[in-house]
């Protein structure tokens, strides 16, 4: 059973179009983080490490049951965590993306604690408005997604973006250990980016209910696009630190849990590929 099982999961990465190239020799695993906190234990857990500083970005090469791992601390927003991303590509060569940290609560179904699969992630802090004359107010509700921050070139031609999907193989194995994580639950949903931090109830329930999101942070988008841009399979992962839905406040222990439950999922990744 335990052997067909792993062949199951096998084959869903086999077959997710990102994904052929997610092969032992075909790179090391990346996996980022935006802050000390985010990161602290992802590199605790490396073996044979060393740093590589590219500008102001830190990376740390090592191993992970014997297979190589890089951490990225990518720092906060959508500009590092480009930055960031870019350079781990073109330096490093993975073989798959996870990004990974804390978020705020958007789906009231949610706690403090609890973790969110990114089945998709979106630039959520991108606006247009239509035109409004002088006096007659601001209107934010009515405002619209401004996606063409999304867009890419692909073989010299303008592709529409509305979110980015994570690798299916990857979202797969994500979601098979749900069971196992003990400080809350673990569930697929949709995560927002933007350079904001929002705390206005009424608001969070409105991009909840417009653009249907489980969390908020300030990275997984971005490190997406990027993602997309070169084909590398990609995946994002947030543990609710805080939710105002609930009245919970961060929490930083909420950190070291999503990097355990990464770690354990990364050598889940790494048994299937040996």
């Amino acid at each position: 059973m335990l052997l067909l099982k792993r062949g199951l999961l096998l084959c869903c990465i086999m077959l997710s179009p990102m994904s052929m190239a997610a092969t032992p020799t075909s790179g090391p695993i990346l996996i980022q983080g935006a802050m000390d906190i985010e990161t602290t234990t992802l590199i605790a857990a490396l073996k044979e490490k060393s740093e590589v500083t590219l500008g102001s970005w830190s990376f740390w090469q090592g191993t992970i049951n014997d297979y190589p791992v890089i951490i990225s601390r990518t720092e906060v927003g959508i500009a590092n965590a480009a930055a960031a991303t870019t350079l781990a590509i073109e330096r490093f060569k993975p073989a798959l993306i996870i990004n990974q940290g804390t978020a705020g609560g958007h789906d009231p179904q949610l706690q403090r604690g609890d973790i969110v699969i990114g089945k998709t992630s979106f630039n959520m802090g991108a606006y247009k408005s239509e035109f409004t004359a002088q006096g007659k107010g601001i209107a934010p509700t009515k405002w619209q997604n401004f996606s063409v921050t999304m867009r890419l070139r692909e073989q010299g031609k303008l592709v529409e973006h509305n979110n980015f999907a994570a690798d299916k193989g990857l979202l797969h194995i994500a979601t098979t250990m749900a069971n196992s994580y003990t400080k809350g639950k673990v569930v697929t949903g949709v995560i927002g980016t933007a350079d904001e931090w929002n705390r206005e109830v009424d608001r969070i329930n409105w991009l909840h209910k417009t653009y249907n999101t489980s969390v908020e942070e300030m990275e997984t988008s971005s490190a997406a696009l990027v993602a997309q841009a070169y084909k590398v399979p990609f995946i994002g992962i947030r543990i609710l630190s805080n939710t105002d839905l609930h009245n919970q406040d961060f929490d930083p222990q909420t950190a070291v849990d999503c990097q355990q439950f990464v770690i354990d999922y990364t050598k889940k990744i790494i048994m299937m590929r040996n």
